[in-house]
């Protein structure tokens, strides 16, 4: 049985587009878009505080048990938060009980089932976990709070701010976007890193629109493939979060600034924002879904959709790059249908469209991402590459336990994903910066300490754990203990 990996929370609105906002004229929505992120930081510190003392990923102590359910019906619980960021807060409606009035807990609870209902009736799982899992959500949570999210254990909803964004229980595709990040946390683990994290974010994309579509009744030639359509304020130029059809045209406004997302591999955004800009290079993947299901036709979540499924639910890594994803779909198309079928054919044609399937074969050898780009700065020179060979030493310190661990390895041995975030790293100063601000700040008991080393480039820095983003921090324990992650 796959282990459950420690689950990642995944919220709908990038942090690209907060930190935005958070720039804007508007002090209103500069001020809603700050407190936003203040929240989605303070519950990432209080997450890794947790996962750090106990060895796992937490679960909210007062979110209640209810049976899990038969596949005869969900099991749904929806909280009501009142404004407040206590979770999971006043349970308003649980399963079977008649509408309360509240808009909020309607499209939430009604939500809930819609996934549920794609997942079961379509593709035979019962719930998230394939086990019943009682499907818990709580709305109005925080004031204006601009964001949704997957806390590994429940769904949480923002009212939004009413200038930008509307309440995020709007959108039905955001819902079953959400929850699929859960089916992601109990089949393929995806890492929320780089390649693997922009899959893991199409694939929540991937089953968000096939949720609506169903639940519409509307093939894949009639949908709109827009991520979180009714998201967006009136007065927002654009249409949505993201366009699966068009990604790079969901919006183009003076706050938001322009949708980034590519289509094809040959505009793959190398960034250490974002996880490694998992929000931005899931337009790929997301394009490459598009064109399958236009070219099936038909309902998209029948054919499409299930070799989707067969591949997230099969022999699949967490670390997974874009040209591997697409080798599994193919071979996941070849098992059900047979090679010579049309749907085999497609699927191959699908990644050739966006430049997956040509750089899994040809990749650019100045390029150690395999991503096409070559990193080259204005002299022709690479700002990622290493010599062949490079090694890295990682140690850990502290905790409550005391515990030292530390290992040494060349960056040939890791997962592509962390080999070119460790080439990132490595180029840049980042690390010794971090190093400087952390010895002007006073040391936490008990907390960790990350010890790197590495002789080409020269380096050598000691980073007390609450100085390091997540993607660091994940990267450095990835690098300590490869297999528990």
């Amino acid at each position: 049985m796959r282990k459950q990996p420690a689950p990642h929370r995944c919220t709908i609105v990038p942090p690209y587009l907060l930190e935005a906002l958070a720039s804007s004229d508007d002090p209103a929505v500069a001020a809603w878009a700050r407190a936003t992120l203040t929240a989605d930081e303070d519950l990432r510190r209080t997450r890794r505080s947790a996962e750090l003392r106990s060895g796992a990923a937490p679960r909210a102590s007062t979110v209640p048990k209810p049976r899990r359910s038969t596949t005869e019906g969900p099991q749904r619980a929806v909280h009501d938060a009142k404004s407040a960021t206590t979770l999971p807060g006043d349970l308003v409606r649980g399963e079977g009980q008649p509408d309360t009035g509240d808009r909020e807990v309607t499209e939430a609870y009604d939500g809930l089932g819609s996934t549920w209902e794609l997942w079961q009736q379509v593709y035979g799982r019962n719930s998230l976990d394939g086990k019943g899992l009682p499907l818990v959500a709580t709305v109005h949570y925080g004031t204006q709070y601009d964001n949704a999210f997957w806390d590994g254990t429940q769904m949480v909803f923002g009212d939004g701010d009413g200038v930008i964004f509307q309440p995020f229980t709007r959108s039905l595709d955001v819902i079953g976007h959400e929850l699929a990040h859960g089916v992601t946390q109990y089949t393929s683990g995806l890492n929320y890193q780089d390649q693997s994290g922009a899959l893991n974010e199409s694939v929540s994309d991937v089953f968000g629109v096939l949720v609506k579509q169903r639940a519409l009744g509307q093939s894949a030639d009639q949908a709109d493939w827009l991520i979180g359509a009714e998201l967006l304020a009136p007065d927002v130029k654009g249409v949505a979060l993201r366009s699966m059809a068009a990604p790079g045209t969901a919006y183009d406004d003076p706050r938001l600034g322009k949708d980034p997302q590519p289509a094809h591999l040959d505009h793959y955004v190398d960034t250490t924002d974002d996880n490694g800009g998992v929000h931005i290079n899931s337009g790929i993947p997301n394009k490459a879904f598009h064109v399958l299901a236009t070219t099936l036709g038909g309902n998209a979540w029948e054919v499409a959709g299930q070799v989707w499924v067969d591949t997230i639910t099969g022999d699949i890594s967490a670390d997974c790059d874009f040209a591997t994803f697409a080798a599994l779909t193919v071979a996941a198309a070849t098992k059900r249908h047979g090679e010579e079928s049309e749907v085999v054919t497609a699927v191959r044609a699908a990644w050739d469209a966006v430049g997956v399937t040509s750089a899994a074969t040809a990749p650019d050898e100045t390029d150690p991402s395999g991503t096409g780009n070559s990193g080259s700065g204005d002299d022709g020179s690479s700002s990622s590459a290493l010599a062949p060979g490079t090694s890295v030493s990682v140690r850990r310190t502290g905790g409550f336990a005391g515990r030292t661990l530390e290992r040494t390895v060349t960056l040939e041995e890791l997962p592509t994903h962390d080999t070119r975030a460790w080439q990132s790293l490595l180029a840049d100063d980042r690390l010794t910066a971090l190093a400087r601000e952390a010895a002007a700040t006073r040391r936490m008991p008990d907390a960790f300490c990350y010890g790197v080393r590495c002789e080409t480039p020269p380096l050598d820095v000691e980073l007390p754990e609450p100085q390091l983003s997540d993607d660091v921090r994940s990267l450095l324990e990835r690098t300590l203990a490869p297999g528990e992650h």
